[in-house]
């Protein structure tokens, strides 16, 4: 029985800190408005849960325990910073952070402030890099090495971003709330952008066992809804919710029965859930109508194509390819035009495709891009050049973290050296 109680906490503990952290951490910050100290506190919550629960029990509300047990911790750093000449409102912060938490019970709901602490990261002083990266530290919970792929940038740049961000804004006493309306617009890309790479992590996990982490897609999606209702008329908003919901559509198609790994080209497509298609293209429709047409609203006109398709071969492959040219022109990137050659592989074959992606890895900001060399090798194989192809498949599997994907990557390989 003690073994059972000890494996059901420390399940309850990895799921709570994997699955609930932003929701902690941001009432956390909320209580002691310092990133680090909740940062802090939170993990010192967590290794005692680890010591206490397995013998005592999980308690009725987990996520209340850890937050009373982290406020109490973060009162404990305070009163050690403070102690000698701390100025009069120093001790009069630490005596209402000791009342609230007097008046805290520990099964009590915690109140949600992650919208806050999203704007908080996402303040016009931050750069915009450090604006998506904290936040998805932070709210969302994502590692840094999980981060620092997402960003094409080493572990230790994006630690030092993270650390960067944190000390500025605590320089700067960033208020810790959601912007009036006016201020508003100005905040709004950088908390998209963070939001959809949020999504992207649970949609395509970049790492682990699981191929898709549903918890961080629906956290992702529930933020976008959040924001929307916020701003009802704000196209980018719409178009980015419409997009999600369109992508996440195909989940359970993602994966066989086995679990395997299924490309779009082999999903079946039955199991689509045309409720949100609908959902989805209702949103894009109203965006659209708006007239100001921006990255997310195209984003989510491909999908909504793929959509249209009842199987592969049925894509309107040429309308993808007019609307990447365009996505493109708003947005140029190297992962937009990569995307815009793989649909040019469908639409004209993959010989003209395959030139322009050498093209664009030819100075070798693709290099560590793994979804680059997993399009050249798919080019590859179905030229024919099954040498090449292996060998392209070869760098994207040392590239890959997630084992599924890994597993596809050696089926693959194996496919073409038989």
């Amino acid at each position: 029985m003690t073994v059972l109680v000890a494996q059901n906490a420390h399940t309850v503990i990895e799921r709570i800190v994997r699955e609930e952290w932003g929701r902690v951490i941001s009432a956390l910050v909320s209580f002691c408005r310092d990133f680090d100290v909740a940062e802090d506190a939170l993990h010192d919550a967590v290794e005692t849960a680890l010591k206490v629960w397995p013998v005592e029990g999980v308690p009725g509300s987990p996520q209340g325990w850890l937050l009373k047990t982290a406020q109490r911790r973060a009162i404990d750093r305070f009163r050690r910073d403070t102690t000698g000449g701390a100025k009069h409102a120093e001790y009069e912060m630490l005596r209402q952070l000791e009342s609230q938490t007097d008046t805290m019970e520990a099964d009590q709901p915690i109140p949600d402030e992650r919208l806050k602490l999203i704007f908080t990261c996402c303040h016009p002083a931050l750069t915009m890099e450090a604006r998506v990266a904290l936040t998805l530290r932070t709210v969302g919970g994502i590692t840094t090495p999980e981060i620092a792929r997402a960003f094409l940038v080493s572990e230790q740049t994006m630690a030092q971003r993270l650390v960067r961000a944190k000390r500025k804004i605590a320089g700067a006493q960033i208020p810790y709330r959601v912007p009036d309306a006016n201020m508003l617009p100005e905040r709004l890309h950088a908390v998209l952008s963070v939001v959809y790479l949020i999504f992207n992590e649970g949609y395509a996990a970049s790492s682990g066992s699981n191929l898709v982490r549903e918890d961080l897609c629906r956290e992702a999606i529930r933020l976008a809804e959040i924001l929307q209702a916020l701003l009802p008329d704000e196209p980018e908003g719409q178009g980015l919710l419409a997009l999600m919901l369109l992508h996440d559509a195909r989940r359970t198609a993602r994966s066989s029965a086995t679990g395997g790994l299924m490309t779009l080209e082999t999903q079946d497509r039955s199991l689509w859930d045309r409720g949100q298609i609908r959902r989805g293209r209702s949103l894009l429709i109203s965006a659209l109508a708006c007239g100001a047409v921006g990255p997310y609203q195209l984003q989510a006109a491909i999908s909504a194509v793929h959509s249209d398709a009842h199987n592969f071969e049925a894509t309107d492959w040429a309308e993808i390819c007019r609307l990447y040219k365009k996505l493109h022109e708003i947005q140029p990137s190297s992962v937009v035009a990569l995307n815009a050659a793989v649909a040019r592989s469908f639409a004209d074959g993959p010989g003209d495709a395959l030139v322009e992606l050498d093209r664009l890895g030819a100075d070798g900001s693709l290099d560590r891009y793994q979804p680059y060399h997993v399009a050249r090798a798919d080019m590859l194989r179905r030229k024919g050049d099954f040498g090449g192809a292996s060998n392209a498949y070869s760098t994207a599997l040392g590239l890959s973290d997630n084992d599924i994907e890994r597993q596809f990557l050696k089926q693959r390989i194996a496919a073409l050296i038989r």
